[in-house]
């Protein structure tokens, strides 16, 4: 079980309201996007920012007039993040969104969710204007990349990051002149979508669509894969620089990080999770008829959970309960702490589980630590057999385009079989949802979709090649993420 990478939102008011208003409620519908950091930039005749480490803080109030004050402005992005490079263990603060970089006269802010692939070689090409980038993040090099192209334009120096940047981006920037501007990657691993008010005067962008719904806004569109959006002080204007033969949207956004009101690609995310369970219904027959109730890990599985008692009609009983106010989650944390949260964050009303035979849906097992205490949690509280139903396929290799599972060492799905997972949690049996089954419920196809991580085969060719060296040398001492290991990315 893992929530994810980053989130983004950004505003443009036309009527001259504040845009922090937009900003900060936008960011509180996606602090499921990332824990580690947050952080506000607008322009008031200059930039003016505001980053801090953790979630973002429910402020009302003088304390929110104050910020509002120092954070006004008619424009302006916002990012929460989960760390997917970097230096593990270094102040999170160096490394928070938006940033600031400049070149010349030119001063961009820039917020980005996913992972670049190629990192050392565009480090490269900077040296000779910046000088290297000691702390290896992505954000800071993909920043002053696009800034020192800007000379010959902004759609020029977009396209160019299109054409040599490669791996997952989804992009928000902020222009000294006030113009908003958003880009995507061309082929759309990472979401993001428009919306606006009813009546034009605010524009915004935002990871999810929650991050409309809160703010009155309504979705209009995604920004497609390879478009470019600039929002400046008259019109906006939308432009598609580069288009590819293919799409890769993550399919891992089904099952755990989006939230389940969020609509992508179509589809309210719930929706698409309930049929996830009434696949593994279908699928499993034999084990559910074996079985006395159904069990939910909170919060990502219940929609896949009910689905599942749908399908089947066993007693779905929500016995596993999260406790609210634990608020990190457990996939995005260091190793050490992963276990001890997952222990205090999850409790189970054990009253009505002695003898049964139980099944419980997971929304994925990456590294297999929540899944593992959550086991022997309910093995302790009297189940007699366990069966754990999971409703993304299992993972066998790295991600590379912004999930922080970036070695195969830590992938159990990597060194076990379903049998051998099995064992290693603690339970009777495992059950995935096959890939075909995962891809129909989604209503996309194979090729709209990454399941690089469930298949090996990477949408992008620096991606693969990187995968098959770091697999051929692959050494367990070695936990550096295999981006990160520049003698891979050389051969």
């Amino acid at each position: 079980m893992p929530g994810e990478k980053c989130g983004l939102f950004g505003a443009k008011c036309f009527n001259n309201r504040c845009a922090f208003d937009f900003l900060y409620w936008g960011l509180i519908a996606q602090n499921h996007r990332g824990h580690e950091s947050y952080g506000f930039l607008t322009c008031d005749k200059g930039f003016r920012r505001h980053v801090n480490v953790g979630l973002v803080p429910q402020i009302s109030g003088r304390r929110y007039s104050r910020w509002r004050n120092f954070l006004r402005g008619s424009v302006g992005i916002a990012h929460v993040r989960y760390g997917t490079s970097g230096e593990r263990g270094l102040s999170k603060l160096d490394y928070a969104q938006p940033l600031i970089s400049s070149h010349g006269n030119e001063k961009i802010g820039f917020a980005f969710n996913g992972n670049i692939v190629n990192t050392y070689d565009l480090n490269n090409r900077l040296a000779d204007k910046f000088g290297e980038n000691e702390a290896f993040c992505d954000a800071l090099v993909f920043s002053k990349y696009l800034v020192s192209n800007i000379g010959s334009g902004l759609i020029s120096a977009i396209e160019d990051c299109m054409k040599n940047v490669e791996g997952a981006f989804s992009v928000l920037g902020l222009r000294n002149n006030g113009e908003l501007f958003a880009f995507r990657d061309p082929l759309g691993i990472r979401p993001l979508s428009m919306g606006e008010s009813e009546d034009g005067m605010i524009k915004a962008f935002s990871s999810e669509t929650v991050g409309f719904n809160i703010n009155g806004l309504r979705f209009i569109g995604d920004v497609k894969p390879g478009e470019a959006v600039v929002i400046t002080k008259d019109d906006v204007k939308r432009e598609r620089l580069v288009k590819s033969e293919r799409t890769a949207f993550c399919a891992f956004e089904y099952a755990y990080f989006a939230r389940p009101d969020s609509f992508l690609n179509g589809k309210y995310v719930y929706s698409v999770r309930e049929e996830f369970g009434r696949n593994l219904g279908k699928r499993f027959k034999d084990i559910v008829e074996k079985a006395d109730l159904i069990l939910s890990m909170p919060e990502t599985a219940e929609d896949a959970a009910y689905g599942l008692h749908e399908e089947t009609g066993l007693k779905w009983e929500r016995i596993l309960r999260r406790h609210r106010y634990v608020t990190r989650r457990a996939f995005i944390l260091e190793p050490d702490e992963r276990v001890s949260t997952v222990d205090k964050k999850i409790n189970i009303m054990d009253g009505g589980l002695n003898g049964k035979r139980v099944i419980i849906v997971d929304d994925s097992i990456v590294r297999g630590d929540t899944t593992r205490t959550v086991v022997s949690k309910i093995r302790k509280a009297g189940a007699e057999k366990i069966y754990v139903f999971v409703t993304f396929p299992r993972i066998t290799h790295p991600c590379f385009y912004g999930i922080d599972m970036a070695t195969f060492n830590e992938l159990i799905g990597f060194r076990f079989d379903e049998e051998g997972i099995a064992k290693q949690i603690g339970a009777d049996g495992v059950f995935y949802q096959p890939l075909e089954d995962y891809i129909r419920a989604t209503g996309m196809s194979v090729n709209e979709l990454c399941t690089a991580c469930i298949t090996g085969e990477y949408p992008t060719e620096t991606a693969q090649k990187m995968a098959e060296a770091a697999k051929s040398s692959m050494k367990i001492e070695d936990q550096r993420r295999i981006y990160e290991r520049p003698e891979l990315f050389r051969k």
